[in-house]
């Protein structure tokens, strides 16, 4: 029994044990039994999903345990389950718990943990950020190579050591490169948020081998590699980040350069799930 007002994920909770059961849950409500590949759908890459194949179940995330209502707007609060035309079930997950809302890592990287559960092996994170290069414009989608994690936080707790050499799986890259030879990839920095980053943060980034600036994923990338998944990571650049630009930034900003790019970006992601 938890008190009232406890959320399931809380100390003494097994966050592990949580996730199986909302993996059960998902099982449940949509019918399937297993799925083998799992997207996490940022701001900007909503469309994807319509994309991908056909649509068995969508379920609202709050009916699955350990879920909460999105809140930030781009995000669509769903769980779908897809199948490809190849056969293949992809768990789309429209419903991202950032750390900037202060819930804590577990809820952050609970979606990852029940993809793992699910059965998904691969784990495409995808989101919407600034971008540090200036040849970079909006609208662009990028491939993630690797990313400096600036929460000072981890999904790991106790002595558990995970090795994050090659992270961002190059297996994966290079299928998503043969879809997109033109794909430019970067180093994504989380930043902990919901601020926008100063340019003095932006420079810093740069300096220590930073791409892309972030308020998501790298958490909770580092929750599937200890969970056993591949990675593939896909930011949108939405906006050149402070200080690269010279105009101000604001969230309009990132959803409108969404939008105008929904549909270029949401094939591209289609195709390439497709060949994972």
């Amino acid at each position: 029994m938890t008190l009232e007002g406890a959320h399931p994920l809380d100390p003494p909770a097994d966050p592990f044990a949580v996730a199986q059961a909302a993996a059960d849950d998902i099982a449940r409500l949509t019918g399937v039994e297993r799925h083998d590949v799992a997207v996490t759908l940022g701001s900007g890459w909503g469309k994807a999903a319509e994309l991908i194949g056909e649509t068995v179940a969508t379920v609202p995330a709050t009916e699955v345990t350990g879920f909460s209502r999105p809140a930030l707007e781009g995000h669509v609060g769903t769980i779908r389950s897809v199948r490809t035309p190849q056969g293949r079930h992809v768990l789309i997950i429209g419903a991202r718990t950032h750390y900037y809302e202060n819930h804590g890592v577990r809820r952050v990287v609970h979606s990852v943990r029940t993809a793992a559960a699910t059965g998904a092996r691969v784990m495409v994170l995808t989101n919407g950020a600034g971008g540090i290069k200036d040849t970079w414009s909006p609208g662009q989608p990028v491939l993630i190579s690797d990313h400096i994690n600036l929460t000072a936080d981890s999904p790991l707790e106790g002595a558990t050591f995970i090795d994050l050499t090659d992270l961002y799986a190059q297996r994966l890259r290079d299928i998503a490169l043969s879809v997109d030879p033109s794909l430019d990839s970067g180093v994504y920095c989380q930043f902990r948020g919901p601020h926008y980053e100063t340019p003095a943060e932006v420079q810093m980034a740069k300096a220590i081998g930073g791409d892309i600036v972030g308020m998501s994923t790298a958490l909770e990338a580092i929750a599937a590699r200890q969970a056993g998944m591949e990675v593939l990571g896909f930011s949108l650049i939405t906006n050149l980040a402070a200080g690269i630009s010279a105009d101000p930034l604001s969230h309009q900003e990132v959803i409108e350069a969404g939008r105008m790019a929904e549909g270029r970006i949401s094939a591209l992601l289609a195709e390439v799930v497709g060949k994972l």
